[in-house]
């Protein structure tokens, strides 16, 4: 009560987000009854009929659900990957740049798609990569390529939708590699120097070591996410031409339940990725504190 009464303006700042918390994501959790139910809004949850797991049942029975599954482990994979390797290449090149204002200049422009809006960004690309007179198969044709169908072809789309993601978030994602380099003693650089070894060696031996443990770190935490392939950007990008390619696990249960009113359905498929990230969460903080010692608690 006295820890209470000394920091009363700390917790009156929590207030808003702790309630706002609560009103979004613990008081809708009373839904989660749908799953086991085929759901009619005019019924409500008290009035619908007890299906059991049926709906579980039905998930995996359907052709579609598994295609859906398989898209969103193969995507958010991909994304993990190479969300992974760009921002570390990246830190390791921008290290090597001596000129300090320049370095902070291409900092800031690689920052910058981080902050911008899948909404936005979707419509970019949709005009970028039209195959009706986008800019990009437009220099394509100019040097005798076909125009190639980036969001109208499943393949393309995949490599699209990584390509663009990797190219939102890389920079963003740099700055946890950055803030590993600055805590290196610029004397084991001069000692190396000194040695003779090159800035190859330099990077071999001193740089690239002092990043391993906060990219162990990243990546055992980014497993957690393996089942987000990204709703917002996957929602402003795909269309029915790349459903079979492209639709995840939220976009699956967007047009299930919204769209096609299977409440009870969607909810299942919801239901089911919690659970999967939770245990994979679980796992990801068991791995980096065994592998990198690190804990939040």
């Amino acid at each position: 009560m006295t820890h209470l009464k000394k920091y009363w303006p700390l917790h009156l700042m929590v207030l808003p987000s702790l309630l706002f918390l609560i009103a979004f994501s613990y008081l809708p959790m009373g839904g989660i009854v749908m799953a086991f139910q085929n759901f009619k809004p005019r019924l409500g949850i008290t009035g619908s009929e007890w299906v059991g797991l049926d709906n579980f049942r039905f998930l995996f029975e359907r052709e579609d659900s598994i295609q859906v599954i398989w898209n969103t482990l193969l995507i958010a994979m991909l994304k993990i990957i190479f969300n992974l390797i760009a921002p570390f290449t990246f830190a390791i090149f921008l290290n090597e740049v001596r000129k300090e204002l320049f370095k902070r200049y291409v900092q800031t422009m690689v920052y910058l798609p981080h902050f911008l809006s899948w909404v936005l960004l979707g419509g970019i690309l949709l005009n970028v990569l039209s195959t009706d007179g986008g800019f990009v198969n437009r220099i394509l044709e100019s040097v005798g390529f076909d125009a190639i169908p980036f969001l109208m072809d499943g393949s393309w789309f995949r490599f699209t939708v990584v390509a663009s993601d990797i190219w939102k978030e890389f920079g963003y994602g740099a700055i946890v590699f950055l803030a590993a380099l600055s805590n290196v003693n610029p004397s084991l650089y001069e000692a190396a120097e000194v040695d003779g070894a090159s800035r190859l060696k330099q990077t071999l031996h001193i740089t690239i070591p002092a990043m391993l443990p906060i990219t162990i770190v990243v990546g055992t935490l980014a497993l957690g996410n393996v089942l987000n392939a990204g709703f917002d950007q996957i929602f402003n990008l795909y269309n029915p031409l790349v459903y079979d390619s492209g639709d995840i696990l939220d976009t699956f249960v967007y047009r299930t339940g919204i769209i096609g009113g299977n409440m009870g359905f969607a909810t299942a498929i919801g239901l089911f990725k919690s659970v999967i990230s939770m245990v994979l969460i679980f796992i990801s903080y068991r791995a980096a504190y065994k592998w990198a010692n690190y804990r939040i608690f």
